[in-house]
């Protein structure tokens, strides 16, 4: 059965009904590209980006099916109707209950769709569909099956200008939240409390739950790169690093700063102009028709020339940022990052967490990073916390 609230029993719209069709529309454009007749969507973003389903019951077994006609089919739990049915546009809902097999139901579902002999594209690269639901439902419909990983992460990689107004608000929740970490740190100050400063500030500026925590570390977990807050007092002399997001729709707007509890070292004051200058260089290099390679090179010339030799290579200084849902801000499995001798070509509309990390460098100590939208004619940062060095009391 088809499932959808009227437009004026909905109690939010995120997108209109042209936006999702011009989605659906260029996913189908690739799939007849591919010879393919559907294709089974199974990352939460992917699916929120297709049909709207913006909550946090994917932990259950959740897939979109976009034929090339037709409207979409969502197979998601039984309980999940109400929801569907109040976000979800012209969906038809294949329902399971708890105690059935996910894969056994999802194989007789397609059959029933008309889809038993068709060409499937299926997502293999996301965590969201456990191997033995892949695996049953193949082996039940020995069909054509390709893999079809990417195709709509490439789609969303240029965001629309409904995807980038909610980019902005996220970054203006970003600067807040930024500010309230700034405001709580300082020697004396536990870890937790200036996580909770966070969290609050984010929530009652009209942020929504985000996709990766806010990370919160001091010099003894400085370099452990995903880890959170800890039941710890800062003390004078300790660097401390404070990654967020503000959250709005989904769309996350990324920054980093490294803060000082009392002065900063001449040394790390060294390494802060040269972060800075390489964070502008590879903004200076940002623009549409740009190689990612190239935007790489112009930060890491400027951290090279400062050195006065050539240093170890980052893994990346950037990568695509937007739609997330847990347990990340970055909506895919693979990043795609500005990396060294990257052949990524720079569009607008492109978001990216830019950043500049020199940790554990033999310039010293500091980082940066925020969020940049590609323009017509360059790039524009959307995150304002300054860069400049915060030393806190």
């Amino acid at each position: 059965m088809t499932i959808s609230a009227s437009p004026v029993d909905r109690v939010e719209e995120f997108f209109d009904e042209a936006e999702f069709e011009s989605r659906r529309q260029r996913v189908r454009a690739v799939l007849r590209e591919r010879d393919l007749d559907a294709i089974l969507v199974s990352s939460p973003e992917n699916v929120y980006y297709l049909a709207g389903l913006n909550h946090y019951g994917y932990f259950a077994v959740t897939i979109l099916i976009l034929p090339l006609d037709g409207p979409p089919l969502l197979f998601a739990r039984a309980m999940e109707a109400p929801t569907i049915a109040e976000q979800c546009r012209d969906i038809r809902h294949l329902p399971f209950g708890d105690a059935e097999d996910p894969g056994e139901v999802l194989a007789v579902a397609l059959r029933s769709s008309g889809l038993a002999g068709a060409r499937l594209g299926i997502e293999l690269d996301h965590m969201f569909l456990p191997p033995r639901v892949a695996q049953t439902v193949q082996r039940a419909l020995p069909t054509a099956w390709t893999d079809a990983s990417g195709i709509v992460e490439e789609l969303r990689m240029v965001k629309s200008a409904a995807e980038l107004a909610y980019t902005r608000e996220a970054a203006r929740i970003s600067d807040r939240a930024a500010g309230a970490a700034i405001a709580a740190a300082g020697s004396g100050v536990n870890e937790r409390h200036i996580a909770a400063e966070v969290y609050r500030t984010m929530i009652d500026a009209g942020g929504d739950l985000t996709g990766f925590p806010a990370l919160i570390r001091s010099d003894r977990t400085l370099r452990f790169e995903h880890i959170v807050w800890r039941d710890h007092e800062l003390d004078k002399g300790e660097r401390l690093f404070v990654e967020l997001a503000g959250c709005v729709r989904r769309y996350h707007a990324p920054q980093g700063r490294l803060l000082f509890i009392g002065p900063a070292s001449d040394r790390d004051r060294r390494a802060a102009d040269v972060t800075i200058e390489a964070i502008e260089a590879a903004q200076g290099a940002l623009h549409p028709g740009a190689i990612s390679g190239d935007v790489y090179a112009a930060w890491q010339a400027v951290v090279d020339r400062a050195a006065g030799s050539p240093q170890p290579k980052r893994h990346h200084v950037g990568y695509g940022t937007g739609l997330g849902f847990p347990p990340s801000w970055v909506g895919a499995s693979m990043v795609p990052g500005i990396r060294p001798d990257g052949r990524m070509v720079i569009r607008e509309g492109m978001v990216f967490h830019l950043m500049s990390w020199l940790v554990g460098s033999a310039l010293g100590d500091y980082l940066v990073s925020d969020t940049a939208v590609i323009t017509a004619t360059g790039v524009e940062i959307l995150t304002t916390t300054p860069r400049v060095v915060q030393e806190l009391a």
